[in-house]
């Protein structure tokens, strides 16, 4: 019984001492097997450092409003007689917009121009009478008093019958009628907006650290994210204080819109230029790659080998932005052949393939 023991005991640890000389044995071959083998050169696009020509601007994100716009009231309440606008007119600065039923201010006008004639008759009477010297000069002046107060009387319903009829304050784009023919209006009840097209203002903000680039007049450029439109114009207000909540300063800017193409309410992409710069290292923002130890660039170094292509991560510096490119002050020199794309796959040392058959496109904001 003690033998049959120690013999499966035996047996038992030949097959366990197998099984671990086995692990041992296929993990040595398998690296031995995998130290032996090169891992092909990693494809990347690449590009030669050169000094560029640098437009710096300051980009911001702005609200388009009309130079002229304003929300159409009624002046005088009543009935509305005729609506003599479309949307979406061009209208002429005085062309009449809407009548308001005006029947009791003609009669009023024509009562007060009736009292003028009279008033006019009894003062050309008294003075008359004063200058054959049977009339006293108190009668004189009443009179003359009477017809200034007859005259006053035909102004004001003159006044109140234009108030029937509305006109266009400056020429524009006018928009959705808001009223109907028939129906009663009240004094101040918007009935149309109106807009002048022609000329756009922008309002944008930008850090207080970019204030001291702001000048009076400067260019700027503006353009749409949803459609294919940009305009030039300039600077023409400038906030003198800083807000305190969002340490931006607000800014205004005027450019010109002759297709009509932006409106007032619209969002807008705005870069302010600033003047050229010679010489500037700048590299496509894809090169660039960001961590928490800091931004580094794969430059492409000589191998050890013939045609043998190694990168090495670099850390740099970085400055502005622009039109997809973005600034390198320290790190880089002109004519480092940098790696603009594959960095996910590369390590410091690592070998590469400079592939450019694919056209590298950045996009610009």
């Amino acid at each position: 019984m003690i033998k049959r023991l120690i013999i499966a005991i035996i047996l038992l640890g030949l097959v366990v001492g197998g099984i671990v000389w086995f692990k041992f044995f296929r993990d040595e071959m398998i690296a031995q097997y995998l130290g032996g083998m090169v891992p092909p050169p990693v494809p990347v696009s690449a590009e030669t450092v050169e000094p560029v020509t640098w437009q710096p601007g300051i980009d911001a994100v702005g609200t388009a409003l009309s130079a002229q716009g304003v929300d159409l009231a009624i002046e005088s309440g009543g009935l509305v007689r005729e609506v003599m606008f479309s949307a979406n007119d061009s209208v002429t600065e005085g062309q009449q917009l809407v009548q308001i039923d005006d029947d009791s201010e003609k009669a009023a006008l024509a009562a007060a121009e009736a009292a003028l004639q009279v008033a006019i008759a009894d003062a050309n009477r008294a003075q008359t009478l004063q200058d054959r010297g049977v009339g006293a000069a108190n009668a004189t002046e009443s009179a003359a008093a009477q017809t200034e107060s007859a005259r006053a009387q035909v102004a004001q319903g003159q006044t109140a019958l234009d108030r029937k009829k509305l006109t266009a304050p400056f020429a524009g784009e006018i928009g959705i009628p808001r009223i109907e023919v028939g129906e009663y209006v009240a004094p101040g009840q918007i009935y149309a907006t109106l807009q002048d097209l022609s000329r756009m203002r922008v309002d944008f903000s930008v850090p207080e650290q970019q204030l001291a680039a702001l000048t009076m007049g400067g260019p700027v450029t503006v353009y749409s994210e949803v459609s294919d439109v940009s305009a030039q114009g300039r600077i023409i207000g400038i906030e003198p204080r800083v807000d305190p909540n969002t340490r931006m300063v607000s800014v205004r800017a005027e450019v010109d819109n002759p297709s009509g193409q932006i409106v007032p309410g619209q969002f807008l992409r705005v870069t302010i230029n600033q003047p050229q710069e010679d010489g500037v290292i700048a590299v496509p923002q894809t090169a660039v790659s960001s961590t928490l130890y800091g931004d580094t660039i794969f430059v492409i170094r000589d191998g050890e080998a013939e045609d043998e292509l190694i990168v090495e991560q670099v850390f740099v510096k970085l400055g502005r932005r622009a039109g997809g490119r973005i600034e390198v002050t320290e790190g880089i020199s002109a004519g480092d052949r940098i790696a603009t794309s594959g960095q996910n796959r590369l390590t410091s040392g690592g070998k590469v393939a400079i592939d450019n058959s694919v056209p590298l496109t950045v996009t610009g904001q």
